[in-house]
């Protein structure tokens, strides 16, 4: 049983990884049509982060494209793999969409501010806070209903319960 346990756990994070992906696209969707309201310009802040941990050394002014959309859905899909783990061991439904908020915007900052790519968030406009929570919101909502919606919960146990 061990290695069936094992084959559904990867199953799934496979699984919460494509719906991480979704999640990624939903996400961006919604940022374009918020920079198109409010000509907020795009952050190259994800693409220094990454560079930074591959030993590089980016400047500011650095605009670099494809590494931001590198770690854009690179890291939609490993915190995905996170929810489809979730899904699959019964951590589902709106609390799980708040909670993988939290760990997303948790991941990000984490990086970001470990690096020296990007400012704590207490340090930004509270407008800037908002749109930031809100899109990660986006991506854990979407990320979650694909990932509920495709993956059962078979490994959810009812061990536990009481705090006894």
């Amino acid at each position: 049983m061990p290695g069936s346990r094992s084959r559904v756990l990867l199953a799934a994070a496979g699984r919460g990884a494509l719906s991480g992906l979704a999640g990624v696209a939903v996400m961006t969707a919604g940022e374009k049509v918020e920079q198109a309201l409010t000509k907020r310009p795009n952050s190259y802040i994800p693409a220094r982060t990454l560079l930074t941990l591959l030993g590089k050394r980016p400047s500011d002014s650095q605009k670099p494209f494809f590494w931001n959309h590198v770690m854009h859905w690179g890291t939609g899909a490993v915190l995905g793999s996170l929810r489809g783990i979730w899904a699959v061991t019964g951590i589902r439904g709106p609390l799980a969409h708040t909670k993988h908020t939290v760990v997303r915007l948790a991941f990000d900052q984490t990086l970001e501010n470990a690096t020296g790519a990007g400012a704590p968030p207490t340090s930004w406009p509270a407008k800037e806070q908002i749109i930031d929570v809100v899109h990660k919101a986006l991506y854990s909502l979407a990320t979650g209903l694909v990932a509920d919606r495709w993956i059962q919960p078979d490994l959810e146990s009812r061990r536990g319960t009481t705090s006894h």
